[in-house]
C-alpha cells in the first residue's frame, strides 16, 4: 500500500514550502511544490499566467495539479495559497493523504512577504489590508480543514516539528484525558488525534474489549464516509463488526428506532461482552448509548464521534438518551464509555453548517469553565483544532468529575440549553442543535444580565463573539410559546424551571425559579431586530 501523501496548504506566507522542504528531506520523501509543477507545464511564471491567461486559467491549471495528488503516492507536497479555497481541490487533496494548514498571524504575513513582488494576488498599494480582505474570505474554506498548525513566531525547523506531533497519532501532552468518576463509574480515556479510525481495533484492544461480535451503528451518510475504515481496522484486529444504519436526525432518536436496532443485535447474537459502538454526531452517540446502556442490562459502549459538536460535548459525560414527541431526551441512562476516540481528521466530510453548529458548544465550554478558550474564539482562534477540542473536552471532563450524575456542578453543562431546547421544539427540529444552544447562550446571558447577576455589556460580548462564527443570535418566535415548551425540559426540579446563568466568563451558576416576566424579557431579546446590529 503507497503511503499517504503529507500536503500542506494555507495562506501565502505561512512557510508552506519551506517547512514542506524540511520535512520532505526529513522524512526521506520526494517533495512537490504545485506552484512550481504549474510554472513548469504553463512554460511561464505566475504573475505571467495571470497578466496573459487570467486568473481562471490559473485555477483550472491548480484545479488540475490537485487532481495529479488524490491518490497517494508518499510525498510531501505544498499548494498555492489559494488552492485550498476550492472544495472539489480540497476533496482531491485529502483523498491521496492528509491535509494540513498552515496559519499565521496577519502581521508575521506582513513581514514575511516584504520584499516579494511576485504575488498577483497582492497586486494594489496597501498590502496590510489586502492581506485582511483575503484572509476573511478564505476563512471559510480554511477552516473546513480538520488540521492546522500555525507557524507564527516559530522557526521552520520548529513548524515542521508541530507538524509531525499532529501526524504522530497521540502527543503526550493534551491530547489523551483519563476521566476519573466515582467508584460506581469507573474511568475512561478520551483519546483525541488524527489517525484515530484506522487505529480502531487496536484502541479497542487497549481499552479491555474482547475480540470477538461487535455492533457499529452509524446513518448511511457516515457510513459512505468512514465504515469501511472502521470495519477494515476492526477485523484486522479479531472483531466481527456488524453495520447497522439507521436514518438520518433527531426525528429518528426515538424509541421506536431503538426497537429495530434490539431486534438487529438479537438477530447478530450480540453478547454481554460485545461492544456496541457509535460512528457518528449526537443523534447517534445518544441512541446507541441508549441501546447499549439497555440491551442485555448494559453492554461496553464506544463513542467514535464524527461531529465537532459531538466531539467537544455529546461524546463525553456518558449521558444518553432517545426522545418522545412531548420533548428531547426524556428516555434515557447514564451509560459511561469504555473509551472515546476523537479522530479531527473525520472533520473533513462534516458540512460546513455542522461544524459552525459544533462551535456553539465550544463557546459555552469557555463560558462555563475556560476563559481563554473564550479569549480564542474571540479573537484568531486556537493554535490547532486538535487543541481546541482538548481544551473544550477538560472543561466537561472537569465537571464530569465532580459530579457524574448531574446531582450538582453537572448542570452547569446547560448553558443555553433549557431556553435552546424549548426553541429546537418549536422549531420542529429544523434549528440544529447547536444552533439553538447558541441563541439559548444568548438568551441566558440577558437573563443574567436582566437579574443583574452580570455585567451589562455581558450579552452583548456573547453575540459579538457567536456572529463572528458563524452562528445565529435571534430566532423568531412567541417568547410565550417558548415559555411553555420548557415545561416539559428534563432538566426540570418539581414543578421548577432551572436556568443556568453567568456570573461572568469562567463563572457560572445554576438558579431556580427565575421570574417569569424577567424570562419572558430575555426571549424578547432574542427576536430579529431587538439589538440594533442584528441582521
Amino acid at each position: 500500500m503507497t503511503t499517504p501523501n503529507i500536503v500542506l496548504t494555507g495562506f501565502m506566507g505561512t512557510g508552506k514550502s519551506s517547512v514542506g522542504r524540511y520535512l520532505a528531506e526529513r522524512l526521506d520523501r520526494p517533495f512537490v511544490d504545485l506552484d512550481e509543477r504549474i510554472v513548469a507545464r504553463a512554460g511561464k511564471p505566475i504573475p505571467a499566467i495571470f497578466a496573459e491567461d487570467g486568473e481562471a486559467a490559473f485555477r483550472e491549471l491548480e484545479a488540475a495539479a490537485c487532481r495529479e495528488l488524490a491518490t497517494p503516492q508518499g510525498i510531501v507536497a505544498a499548494t498555492g495559497g489559494g488552492a485550498a479555497v476550492s472544495p472539489a481541490n480540497r476533496a482531491a487533496l485529502s483523498a491521496g493523504g492528509v491535509l494540513v494548514c498552515l496559519d499565521a498571524q496577519p502581521e508575521a504575513l506582513l513581514l514575511r512577504l516584504e520584499g516579494h513582488h511576485d504575488r498577483p494576488m497582492l497586486a494594489g498599494e496597501d498590502r496590510r489590508e489586502r492581506i485582511k480582505a483575503l484572509l476573511a474570505q478564505r476563512a471559510d474554506a480554511y477552516a473546513a480543514i480538520p488540521l492546522h498548525v500555525d507557524t507564527t513566531g516559530h522557526s521552520i525547523a520548529a513548524s515542521a516539528a508541530r507538524v509531525l506531533a499532529l501526524l504522530a497519532g497521540l502527543p503526550e501532552d493534551g491530547q489523551r484525558l483519563l476521566v476519573r468518576t466515582d467508584a460506581q463509574v469507573g474511568g475512561y480515556d478520551i483519546l483525541i488525534a488524527a489517525g484515530l479510525l484506522a487505529q480502531a481495533g487496536q484502541r479497542l484492544q487497549a481499552a479491555g474489549i474482547p475480540a470477538g461480535r461487535c455492533a457499529v451503528i452509524t446513518n448511511p451518510d457516515i457510513a459512505a464516509h468512514h465504515a469501511s475504515m472502521l470495519l477494515a481496522s476492526l477485523t484486522e484486529w479479531g472483531y466481527e463488526p456488524h453495520l447497522f444504519e439507521v436514518p438520518e436526525g433527531e426525528a429518528h432518536k426515538t424509541l421506536a428506532t431503538a426497537a429495530t436496532l434490539y431486534s438487529r443485535l438479537a438477530e447478530a447474537r450480540l453478547a454481554r461482552d460485545e461492544a456496541v459502538i457509535a460512528l457518528g454526531g449526537g443523534v447517534i452517540g445518544d441512541l446507541a448509548g441508549f441501546v447499549a446502556a439497555t440491551w442485555l442490562r448494559g453492554v461496553p459502549f464506544v463513542q467514535m464521534p464524527t461531529s465537532l459538536l459531538a466531539m467537544v460535548d455529546a461524546s463525553v459525560g456518558g449521558k444518553v438518551a432517545v426522545d418522545l414527541p412531548q420533548g428531547k431526551n426524556l428516555v434515557g441512562a447514564f451509560k459511561q464509555p469504555e473509551v472515546v476516540l476523537i479522530d479531527p481528521g473525520l472533520l473533513s466530510t462534516l458540512p460546513a453548517a455542522e461544524f459552525r453548529a459544533g462551535l456553539a458548544e465550544t463557546v459555552k465550554a469557555g463560558i462555563i469553565g475556560d476563559p481563554a478558550l473564550y479569549d480564542q474564539m474571540a479573537s484568531w482562534g486556537p493554535i490547532t483544532l486538535t487543541a481546541m477540542i482538548a481544551d473544550a473536552v477538560r472543561v466537561k471532563t472537569a465537571v464530569v468529575e465532580r459530579d457524574p450524575f448531574e446531582r450538582g456542578d453537572r448542570a452547569w453543562l446547560n448553558l443555553g440549553h433549557t431556553f435552546g431546547h424549548a426553541l429546537e421544539r418549536i422549531s420542529g427540529y429544523a434549528l440544529r442543535h447547536g444552533e439553538a444552544v447558541s441563541i439559548g447562550m444568548v438568551a441566558a446571558a440577558e437573563l443574567s444580565a436582566g437579574l443583574g447577576l452580570c455585567p451589562p455589556a455581558l450579552p452583548a460580548d456573547v453575540r459579538t463573539v457567536l456572529r463572528r462564527l458563524g452562528l445565529p443570535t435571534a430566532y423568531a418566535c412567541d417568547p410565550a410559546t417558548v415559555h411553555a415548551a420548557m415545561d416539559t425540559d428534563k432538566k426540570r426540579r418539581g414543578r421548577s424551571l432551572r436556568f443556568v446563568v453567568v456570573e461572568q466568563i469562567g463563572q457560572v451558576r445554576l438558579i431556580e425559579d427565575a421570574p417569569e416576566s424577567a424570562v419572558l424579557d430575555a426571549l424578547r431579546a432574542i427576536q430579529p431586530g431587538s439589538d440594533e446590529e442584528e441582521t
